[in-house]
């Protein structure tokens, strides 16, 4: 369903603690702010909600995440907590999924140990099976997984194969393959939705560089089932024909295993700024920093470039990158879910490098937080504690010199989609009405940073989540 033809209510929301403004009363008509004051008079024909002084923000934004993949992980066997000595006698028990495989998230080399076809096949599962290294950069399927895809004449580069030219069951990078291959089964966009909205998230930039997860975003806003407004960034995807759909900066993975060679990248991004895009380069390493960096120098900038993750940045590289006028997009959350992983396989040199955040601000780099999901954590108030303390699951504080206010935080997640880093989007006269409501005044909310503040989420003017006492 459109959303631009949809009948919205009009709404007058009362005693706000609003973002910019401090208390008073807001008027929604039409998906638009129609009026805000100190004391507005409610119309015949509005629904009135006493906020009770709690926070009217603009509706957060997450600057890079996977619905597609969301989608997916939900559908799907965790085995991140489960131990290597259990894992074969768990899988052999779990039953295959919508589309008659065993599909598997959150394997790590370090905890569960290499895998291959081989290792596999001795969890004897019911059905083919798929594992996702918690990169999201590699798939390890089984013998009949490679039977059923045909990979002893498959010609894509991903697939990893021994001496003999034998598959090894590893695949790299193959996510737009393995969709195309087996293609059938698409997963729940909407619970993906309605998991984003009720945390007050309203924007979302879909991070999948292959136009296979992008169509899936695309067609989910189009039939409503995402709620959110999107901006796609694979280099395909098509015009942006719905009110809640855009075409953002083309995402280029960078990819460590892989590296392309300079002119390779160069001529990608100069194809970008050709199509009046800009780009997004994936960087997670130094060395895959330094390269990019060297073709941005030979392409040439447009307004917009940025870089995803920065993972490991010197001052250096901070310099170039402020410099080159590009932005960053950091994921906290990350920091507190795997920081003591991401210290004890980092180089020495490189640890007081890792997830840089505070630094980058004081550069004068423009960064959003952003949450990587499936593979970092959705919830935005999560991410808010995790800039401000920078504590691992361990209690080890990853660069003290890092931590970035709640405050200062959030203003990255309120900054526009097509500028993150960029100014606070406002409440004001004529502005959309893509907006959260929080239970308290947001000084308040910002002393812990929690999802369940959460009173109400508004996009284009329309309740998409009321906690219970809204209406």
């Amino acid at each position: 369903m459109n959303s631009a033809k949809r009948d919205v209510p009009a709404l007058l929301l009362r005693r706000a603690d609003l973002f910019g403004h401090g208390l008073g009363d807001c008027r929604l008509r039409n998906g638009l702010i129609a009026e805000v004051g100190p004391i507005l008079r409610p119309h015949p024909d509005e629904t009135v909600i006493d906020c009770d002084n709690g926070a009217l923000l603009p509706g957060l934004a997450d600057h890079h995440l996977h619905l597609a993949a969301m989608a997916a992980a939900a559908e799907s066997f965790d085995i991140a907590r489960v131990s290597r000595s259990t894992l074969a006698t768990v899988m052999s028990r779990v039953p295959p999924g919508p589309d008659g495989w065993v599909r598997v998230v959150g394997y790590d080399d370090e905890t569960h140990g290499f895998l291959d076809r081989y290792s596999l096949d001795e969890w004897r599962c019911i059905g083919p099976v798929r594992v996702q290294h918690r990169s999201g950069a590699l798939w390890v399927v089984d013998s009949d997984a490679l039977r059923e895809l045909g990979a002893d004449t498959a010609d894509h580069p991903g697939v990893e194969r021994d001496e003999l030219g034998r598959p090894t069951g590893r695949l790299w990078r193959a996510d737009s393959w393995l969709r195309e291959t087996l293609g059938g089964h698409r997963p729940d966009m909407a619970a993906v939705s309605r998991r984003l909205v009720a945390v007050g998230i309203t924007h979302v930039a879909d991070a999948s560089p292959d136009a296979g997860p992008a169509t899936v975003a695309a067609d989910a806003v189009a039939g409503d089932h995402i709620v959110q407004h999107v901006m796609v960034m694979a280099e395909a995807s098509g015009p942006a024909d719905h009110p809640r759909l855009a075409v953002g900066p083309v995402k280029i993975v960078v990819a460590d295993h892989d590296l392309p060679e300079l002119g390779t990248l160069v001529s990608r991004i100069r194809r970008a700024h050709a199509q009046h895009r800009s780009v997004a380069l994936h960087c997670v390493s130094r060395v895959a920093l330094a390269l990019t960096l060297a073709a941005l120098r030979d392409a040439g900038h447009r307004e917009g470039d940025r870089i995803e993750h920065c993972a490991v940045a010197d001052d250096a590289a901070l310099a170039e990158i402020a410099a080159l006028q590009l932005r960053v997009i950091t994921q906290p959350t990350l920091v507190a879910r795997r920081g003591d992983d991401y210290w004890a396989r980092a180089e020495p040199q490189d640890r007081a490098d890792l997830w840089r955040y505070g630094s980058l601000l004081r550069a004068g780099i423009r960064t959003a937080p952003s949450s990587d999901a499936p593979y970092g954590d959705p919830d935005p108030w999560f991410c808010l504690r995790a800039a401000a303390t920078r504590r691992t699951a361990s209690g080890r504080v990853l660069g003290s010199d890092e931590r970035v206010e709640g405050r200062i935080a959030l203003r990255g997640m309120l900054s526009r989609l097509s500028d993150p880093g960029g100014a606070a989007r406002r409440i004001e006269r004529g502005h959309a009405a893509d907006l959260v409501l929080l239970d308290r005044p947001l000084r308040d909310a910002l002393l812990n940073p929690r999802a369940e503040h959460v009173r109400g989420t508004f996009i284009m003017g329309e309740i998409r989540y009321d906690a219970g006492d809204l209406v």
